[in-house]
Parts: C-alpha cells; sequence; structure tokens
C-alpha cells in the first residue's frame, strides 16, 4: 500500500487542503452541466473557478474557515472592482458549508441572510443551493 514517507510543510499542505476544495466544488459544477475553466494563476485576479453555460461567465471564490459556530464572521478577501459573483465557503473543521453572492460589506456572518448553507460531503445540497444563489 502507497505510504507518503516525506513530510509536508505546513504551508504547502495548507495549499493543498485549499485546492483539493476548489477541486469539489469544480466537480460538482462540471456534475450540474456547467463548462468549469481554472485559472493557471489567480494571485490578483482573485478568481478560483471561471465557469460559463456557453453565453456567460461567472467567477468564483472558494474559501475555506474554522467556524465555532453558524455565526462566525468572514472577511471580504476580494476586492469589488474584480466583479467576483459567488463565494462559496466551506467550513473545514465541520461538515457544512455556505454559498452566497459576493458582497461588498468588509465582513458578515456565515448564518446572513443570503448565505445558503449545504452539506460539504452533498453534491444534490450544492446544487441546490447553487440554484438558489440570485
Amino acid at each position: 500500500m502507497p505510504r507518503r514517507q516525506t513530510k509536508t510543510a505546513p504551508g504547502t499542505h495548507q495549499c493543498m487542503k485549499n485546492t483539493a476544495y476548489e477541486s469539489i466544488v469544480k466537480a460538482w459544477l462540471m456534475q450540474d452541466g456547467w463548462q468549469v475553466f481554472s485559472p493557471e494563476l489567480d494571485h490578483g485576479h482573485q478568481t478560483d473557478v471561471l465557469i460559463s453555460d456557453g453565453e456567460h461567465y461567472y467567477r468564483i471564490q472558494v474559501k475555506t474557515v474554522g467556524a465555532s459556530g453558524k455565526d462566525h464572521v468572514v472577511e471580504k478577501k476580494w476586492d469589488d472592482e474584480k466583479q467576483i459573483d459567488v463565494v462559496v465557503y466551506f467550513v473545514r473543521n465541520s461538515n457544512w458549508g455556505v454559498i452566497t453572492p459576493a458582497f461588498r460589506e468588509t465582513s458578515r456572518p456565515l448564518n446572513h441572510t443570503e448565505h445558503l448553507r449545504f452539506d460539504s460531503t452533498s453534491y444534490n445540497e450544492f446544487r441546490k443551493a447553487f440554484h438558489l444563489i440570485g
């Protein structure tokens, strides 16, 4: 059985975990019929995933947070002029997340009325929440 024999630096390991969450979102969006594009490098552009229905394009940010509860406050990590359309938050120390249109405030609680909660292990819950974003 394969076993990793080398240590991974903490910063590298965190990057790997973040990329894994982005991969989950990409897979779920492809299952839903979206064309999915991955920027080669998103530093400065603040787009983790770009999707299209053939006519329209949407920019998505994927974030992970360690939250102690639904009222955990998240900070805006994108510039308003970058035109992010949707933000997907995964609560990495639990099994849920939220989807929200990009917001202009500097911070918001995860249980904000515009945020739609989903089970982070369920494609169907993610899809339902994603379809309700407006």
